[in-house]
């Protein structure tokens, strides 16, 4: 799209300087007396200043409206943006607090079997001191 436009606009600007060289060309050429060709001259000008006017004006305009396409764009983009980047920052939030959740259950029950462990090994331990106690006694 940007070469198109760039040569939208080159052939628009040969457009204006043919047509203002051939204009010129042919006034020069044309059968008229000095007077005549600088009334046709200075009316050729007129018009090409007039229409350049109207060129600005209309671009103008076009800016204006493209500035505030531009604008309103804009302003949609950063809403969408704000609120995908708030439900990101919900979901992850939501997602920590679960695999924190997920982790201490986790501990707690390696905790409660790590107690159970060491209770049964001190129990067996127990069992042998009191059985080389009457080992002992016998």
């Amino acid at each position: 799209m940007g070469d198109n436009n760039i040569n939208s606009k080159d052939f628009l600007i040969g457009t204006l300087i043919g047509g203002a060289v051939g204009a010129s060309l042919a006034l020069l050429f044309a059968p008229k007396s000095g007077r005549e060709l600088r009334g046709d001259i200075n009316q050729g000008a007129v018009n090409v200043r007039h229409r350049a006017d109207e060129w600005k004006d209309n671009l103008q305009v076009k800016g204006s409206e493209w500035k505030d396409k531009a604008y309103v764009k804009g302003t949609e983009w950063k809403q969408r943006a704000a609120e995908t980047t708030s439900q990101l920052s919900q979901t992850v939030s939501e997602k920590t607090q679960d695999l924190t959740k997920n982790v201490q259950n986790k501990l707690n029950e390696n905790k409660s079997k790590e107690d159970e462990a060491l209770e049964a090994v001190n129990e067996v331990a127990e069992a042998i001191e009191d059985a080389a106690e009457e080992l002992n006694k016998e």
